[in-house]
């Protein structure tokens, strides 16, 4: 006989809170911040009750588990606030390529060189490409003098987070902001 399918239950996000919070003792701060003592668990659902707020565990891990009486809902629209404005600061690092060839003009190289720099003041890194066309494979130590070139002239703005490889036809190296 097939047992029938039984979904787990929900799993509630943030701090337990009321008739979730199971241990028979807690250290009790009301609503005014007093810290209370330790009293039972149903005194502190009581006095909750009372001041028409929620008990909400603040610090489960500890003996006997902290527990504060406070709006429930105040609480979780001030952590989303607080994480919305965590994301709002924080800055997205991307990576930018910039690709060249092995025998580049001297004036092209100074136009790529100047976007690099820009990129690093921006923040992001730069991943620097070399592609290799027909008899260029025959002379792979040109596309090293220049990424070395490149790492020389870059070295006080930047650190090389991957190594000069070589993938088939290109060569790539990954450059840091310091």
């Amino acid at each position: 006989m097939r047992r029938p399918f039984k979904a787990a239950a929900p799993t509630k996000d943030g701090p337990r809170s009321n008739r979730d919070i199971r241990v028979p003792r807690v250290q009790l701060i009301d609503a005014e911040g007093q810290n209370r003592g330790e009293v039972s668990i149903n005194d502190a659902l009581l006095l909750a009750e009372e001041a028409g707020l929620d008990l909400v565990e603040i610090s489960p891990n500890a003996q006997p588990p902290v527990v504060k009486i406070l709006d429930l809902g105040k609480l979780k629209y001030a952590n989303q606030k607080k994480a919305a404005e965590a994301r709002k600061n924080q800055k997205v690092i991307e990576i930018k390529e910039i690709k060249m060839r092995p025998n580049i003009d001297s004036h092209d190289y100074e136009t790529k060189m100047k976007a690099v720099r820009r990129f690093f003041e921006e923040g992001d890194k730069v991943k620097l490409t070399l592609r290799f066309r027909g008899r260029e494979m025959a002379h792979m130590e040109l596309g090293m003098q220049l990424l070395n070139k490149v790492r020389e002239e870059v070295a006080p703005i930047a650190k090389v987070e991957a190594e000069p490889k070589l993938e088939g036809r290109q060569m790539m190296m990954v450059l840091a902001p310091r």
